[in-house]
């Protein structure tokens, strides 16, 4: 069994951790955030005072943050992942990040003579929680093989995208695809109760039609109609944020840019996420733009007054 850092106890990080611990890993844990580390402990890791008491000695360091500036201050800050690992430890970052980021990561550990691997995860909190998770690896065909070993107790799909960069890159073309979708979930829901359909009726034909995907599916932003439930049926409290969404989708804009790809689809489904931020909306559900597709801005299940 492997000794295993862990930077970024958060939603994802806590869940995550949890399940390293029972596959027989020691896992030592480091957050800012007193009650997400104490959440983590309750789980079975082992909380440390920095990121250089977390890697002491360890075979391996995942990284689990919000934002690609916390990734660049936590590796190449003073205390940070750089000043402190061993060529021997794995360094894996599960964040979502601008393939700028990513890369960087990539040349600057090797320069270091330090192993980095992308290691973007999809699924969700629900995913971390069972396990389910699909990580998308990037990097050497050694390290990732090496990686892919140390994620299994976390994945339901494990697969190698490439090299440095390709798992984030992968990442962010899914989430915006994502995006897309749940826009045209949102509309084709609120266009059909407005036709006059039973929700429940048109979510099972649109579930073995061409209309399905995984938001229509999974996330349905109507209340009553998905059976473990949606955000619809917790007044838009986040499964997925439109904050987090925001930025992932904005990461993929910008790759667009970069890359001269137009991408109006994507463009537009980051327009709705930023009018929900400046409504002041970031901390509900991402799911929340089918507001956007209401012809008198009152959406069922949701009750800004709560």
């Amino acid at each position: 069994m492997s000794t295993i850092a862990w930077i970024g106890l958060g939603h994802m990080g806590a869940p995550m951790t949890a399940h390293l611990v029972g596959a027989g890993h020691e896992v030592r844990g480091y957050d800012i955030s007193a009650e997400a580390a104490a959440a983590a402990a309750a789980r079975g890791v082992t909380l440390v005072g920095s990121i250089a008491e977390a890697l002491d000695g360890a075979d391996a360091c995942f990284t689990s943050l919000p934002k690609p500036a916390h990734v660049r201050a936590v590796f190449g800050g003073s205390g940070g992942i750089w000043a402190h690992a061993d060529p021997r430890t794995i360094l894996l970052d599960t964040s979502t990040v601008d393939v700028e980021t990513s890369r960087w990561c990539h040349s600057e550990s090797d320069a270091r003579g330090l192993v980095f691997v992308d290691a973007p995860i999809s699924g969700g909190t629900a995913g971390a929680e069972a396990h389910t998770l699909t990580f998308m690896l990037g990097g050497r065909p050694a390290d990732v093989d090496r990686a892919r070993e140390l994620v299994a107790p976390m994945a339901g799909s494990v697969i190698a995208c490439g090299g440095a960069g390709a798992g984030i890159s992968a990442k962010l073309v899914n989430n915006m695809m994502l995006f897309i979708g749940v826009m045209a979930t949102a509309e084709g829901s609120q266009l059909a109760q407005r036709l006059g359909l039973d929700p429940k009726v048109f979510w099972q034909v649109a579930d073995v039609s061409s209309g399905g995907s995984w938001p229509q599916h999974t996330w349905y932003p109507v209340p009553g109609v998905i059976e473990r439930g949606s955000a619809a049926d917790h007044n838009f409290d986040a499964t997925f944020s439109v904050d987090l969404a925001r930025k992932d989708c904005g990461l993929a804009v910008q790759a667009g840019l970069a890359t001269g790809v137009p991408l109006p689809a994507a463009t537009l489904a980051l327009s709705q996420l930023d009018e929900l931020v400046a409504r002041g909306l970031g901390h509900k559900d991402c799911t929340l733009v089918t507001i956007f597709a209401t012809p008198d801005g009152v959406l069922q299940g949701y009750d800004p007054s709560l």
